[in-house]
């Protein structure tokens, strides 16, 4: 009898470990693995945007990986799709954090969206870096919001400073989006610049995302006989608008923002986005030796060439995985206070330093549309 209940007595506590490994294994990550999130627009309007950046993240954790990974675990990327929605985005976030345990996240591409996500990465204390969320408003959430990317306050002077001392124009009209922060931000930027540069705002018209008729907006504009149209938006709209400009007889120049920047700009806008101008992250044409060797391990990878947001994706991942190997243990502090020291690192968009505010010092390129490629025209500074 005796030997029967010890015999009991380890049976039930094998059941009991079992029953706590199983419980372990979907709750917490194992211990030779990294966990790191990642959310992005997969799906919806803007889906594009989230592919692009995926493309690039796994590429530089698929690097490392093969190169033996970080302190000799194996990153493990979890990557959620949030529709191109802001409420999706917040609640894939908190899913990250609270079920699958992550310690660092990526994320997003359009600043309403990382906007609506990083107050909960602030709130747990997870380091979430957004590659090319450009609205200044989404660092200013807290410590532990970093992006890689240049702000709107950097990129609309600097379109400002290319319309009107490159281009030479003196008279353009606004069309924005009243339901995008990076839309309404960029414009005002834009607009203050060009103003005191001695230009003018001969319009200024609004639409809403998801909008497919701009032909109202576009006759007042023509009314005003501008040189160009800033137009800061996103390929979908953007498109559209142009096609809709030509029809109408417009012959401004267009202009916008990094949010042009997506295959489907050609494929939407066709010829009528052909030689329009805009700021982005990334020219393919750029000599940087870090830029030709992620296009050249991304196209080996994907048979494809990358866009801006492949670019920037990966240099957020991969300044995470720096920052990773720097810190001394791998907690979220320890990751975040590594992200703050980040200086001159050598990126497929550039040099990127970290500052004060969390945000990346860097330049911005300027391309023009050519047939379906982006020629690079020039490299502008502060």
């Amino acid at each position: 009898m005796r030997q029967l209940r010890h015999v009991l007595v380890i049976f039930a506590a094998a059941l009991v470990a079992q029953a706590c490994t199983k419980k372990n294994e979907g709750n917490a990550p194992a211990v030779d693995e990294i966990r790191i999130g990642q959310f992005g627009s997969m799906t919806g309007g803007e889906a594009t945007f989230g592919q692009s950046t995926d493309k690039g993240v796994r590429l530089a954790i698929d690097t490392k990986n093969a190169a033996g990974g970080i302190k000799g675990k194996k990153i493990k990327l979890i990557t959620e799709d949030n529709q191109g929605k802001p409420e999706e985005a917040a609640a894939v976030v908190k899913k990250l954090i609270s079920q699958d345990k992550v310690i660092a996240i990526l994320g997003e591409v359009a600043s309403t969206r990382s906007l609506a996500a990083a107050p909960i990465a602030q709130q747990f204390k997870i380091p979430m870096i957004t590659p090319s969320s450009t609205n200044p408003k989404v660092t200013q959430v807290g410590d532990y919001v970093f992006r890689v990317c240049f702000i709107d306050p950097f990129q609309g002077p600097v379109m400002a400073r290319f319309a009107h001392d490159n281009l030479k124009l003196k008279k353009v009209a606004v069309l924005k989006d009243l339901k995008s922060d990076y839309s309404l931000g960029l414009s005002d930027f834009f607009q203050k610049k060009f103003k005191e540069l001695g230009g003018e705002i001969v319009s200024e018209q609004t639409f809403q995302t998801g909008d497919s008729d701009f032909k109202a907006q576009l006759t007042r504009i023509r009314s005003t006989n501008p040189e160009a149209i800033f137009i800061p938006a996103y390929y979908t709209e953007v498109g559209l608008i142009a096609r809709q400009a030509r029809e109408l007889g417009l012959k401004a120049i267009l202009l916008g923002g990094d949010g042009w920047d997506s295959p489907k700009l050609f494929e939407i806008g066709q010829k009528a986005v052909e030689g329009s101008y805009f700021s982005n992250h990334y020219a393919s044409e750029s000599p940087n030796k870090a830029t030709q060797d992620f296009i050249k391990n991304f196209k080996a990878k994907f048979n494809e060439g990358p866009d801006g947001l492949s670019a920037a994706g990966y240099d957020a991942a991969m300044i995470l995985l720096n920052a990773m190997e720097r810190a001394p243990e791998l907690t979220p502090a320890a990751i975040r206070d590594e992200l703050a020291k980040t200086k001159d690192f050598d990126g497929a968009t550039g040099k990127i330093t970290i500052n004060g505010e969390r945000n990346a010092d860097k330049d911005a390129f300027i391309v023009k549309v050519d047939g379906k490629t982006l020629k690079f025209i020039t490299l502008l500074g502060p």
